[in-house]
């Protein structure tokens, strides 16, 4: 019963180890190399796939995706005998499992001396400032050596990239010399040329304002000669117009006091007193250091006694004045409604006083035109006194005078 049992068991064990051996499993994006009595067989794709134990093998195991493999520093040495070290990074990908087995022994090996025999080739051609700066060249010619080289392995190499290539630290040191002399340079050429540019827009601000400045001191200048102009005009019609003012006041004050006189009717008493009233006047100032005494002078003395009563015990004051000039002033008064009336037109009507520019207005106001000068005189002539009839020598008027008032005669 034992033996029979154990016999079971052993028969069970081969079984499972032949459904194991004929039996396998293959994932996705892989593949699986099968030999059948050590040669080549098929290639299973991914799924369950059925082997004849003790027959039938995987050989390997191949990976179907895209591989990245990194290199290690290789030593180049370029055209300018300066040995530099270069990174190269390699993507590739299986696409044939079967050569990629027996087409090489290990390709990853092989690709990457490969990589490193055809970059010395490359960068071989190139000084180091042409390494430096043709990554692209280089990167594509690799790949188009490796892509050829390894297409009976299996293999497609989809880019080459190099990441990173170091030069001597002398090398280093000089090119960053090289460098920051280039980067002051730069630096010293866009400072002269910010300093150009800045002289330059410096220079047109300051022509631009020195201009703006002259023509505004151009335009105040002409407006302060134009006012200057205006003020002296205005002035000398305010001068025109007082003058003309004071000679018709003058005129009037004449006029009256000259009618005055004459509605008066003044004998010589009347005339010796105002001379001696006059005399005080003579002998004032700081200059007269000697007065004489004019001849006259008893005369008038004794004229004053007489009048005064002296000798007839009459006063001249005491007289009844005349029917024909004691009536002073004439009746209704002085009429002195045009003393201050005058002919010329008014300061701010002047055309002068007009301040024409052509920014206010195109055309001027029209202003009256002042009365010319001899009109103006002939004006005064006629308002003054001689314009009296009874002024006048010789005048058919019955009240005038014979002549002007006879003053006392000097001895």
């Amino acid at each position: 019963m034992d033996a029979a049992l154990i016999a079971l068991i052993v028969v069970a064990v081969l079984v499972i180890i032949v459904i194991a051996k004929s039996v396998t499993i293959v994932p996705q994006a892989q593949a699986k190399v099968v030999e059948r009595l050590g040669r080549y067989s098929r290639t299973l794709s991914p799924g369950l796939s059925v082997l004849v134990p003790f027959v039938d093998r995987v050989r390997a195991t191949i990976d179907l995706r895209e591989q990245v493999v990194s290199f290690p520093p290789q030593p180049v040495i370029t055209a300018d005998n300066l040995q530099v070290g270069i990174d190269t990074v390699v993507y590739f990908q299986v696409t044939d499992p079967r050569l990629a087995v027996y087409g090489i022994a290990n390709y990853i090996t092989g690709m990457e001396q490969l990589t490193t025999t055809t970059l010395r080739n490359v960068v071989g051609g190139l000084n180091l400032e042409g390494a430096l700066t043709g990554r692209d060249g280089i990167n594509s010619q690799l790949r188009s050596v490796l892509d050829g080289t390894t297409g009976p392995w299996g293999l497609r190499v989809a880019r080459v990239e190099i990441k990173a290539i170091d030069p001597p630290p002398s090398i280093q040191d000089s090119m960053e010399k090289q460098m920051r002399a280039d980067r002051d340079k730069r630096a010293i050429i866009l400072q002269a040329e910010g300093a150009r540019q800045s002289a330059i827009t410096t220079a047109e601000g300051e022509k631009a304002a020195a201009i703006l400045s002259a023509e505004g001191k151009k335009q105040s200048a002409i407006l302060e000669a134009e006012a200057e102009r205006q003020s002296r005009i205005l002035r000398a019609e305010g001068e025109r117009a007082a003058l003309y003012l004071q000679a018709q006041g003058q005129a009037k004050s004449i006029e009256t006091v000259f009618q005055a006189i004459h509605d008066g009717k003044p004998d010589q008493g009347l005339l010796a007193y105002q001379y001696l009233q006059t005399l005080p006047q003579i002998a004032q100032g700081d200059a007269n250091k000697m007065w004489i005494v004019p001849s006259e002078f008893s005369k008038a003395l004794e004229g004053l006694a007489n009048l005064g009563g002296a000798q007839e015990g009459t006063s001249w004051m005491d007289v009844e004045p005349s029917g024909d000039g004691g009536g002073g002033a004439k009746e209704g008064g002085l009429d002195t409604s045009s003393w201050f009336e005058s002919q010329l037109p008014r300061a701010a009507d002047q055309p002068e006083a007009k301040i024409e520019l052509s920014s206010i207005s195109d055309t001027a106001p029209a202003v009256p035109t002042p009365p010319p000068l001899a009109q103006v005189t002939q004006d005064v002539q006629d308002s003054g006194p001689a314009a009296d009839p009874r002024n006048r020598v010789g005048s058919d008027d019955p009240d005038a005078p014979d002549g002007p008032p006879q003053l006392p005669p000097r001895s």
